[in-house]
């Protein structure tokens, strides 16, 4: 779910991620799960976005707090 698998796969998976945000691994891979299977539904939440950012700009991956922003699905 996006945008929290782009951003983790951005960031070098579900293991890395978990060691920027210090949370464990299972947490990270809930962000990128639908509600109904508990889930954030691709949200990542707010706390971790800092370090999220910050560790993007330190390997030199282009990364903004509008990418973290769920995008709304538009009809065809």
């Amino acid at each position: 779910m996006e945008p929290a698998r782009s951003i983790i796969d951005r960031l070098g998976g579900p293991n890395k991620v978990a060691e920027i945000a210090g949370v464990h691994r299972t947490r990270v891979s809930n962000w990128a799960r639908n509600k109904e299977s508990g889930g954030t539904g691709g949200v990542i939440p707010f706390k971790h976005v800092p370090a999220l950012l910050a560790a993007a700009k330190g390997i030199g991956i282009d990364l903004s707090a509008d990418d973290f922003l769920p995008r709304r699905e538009t009809a065809a």
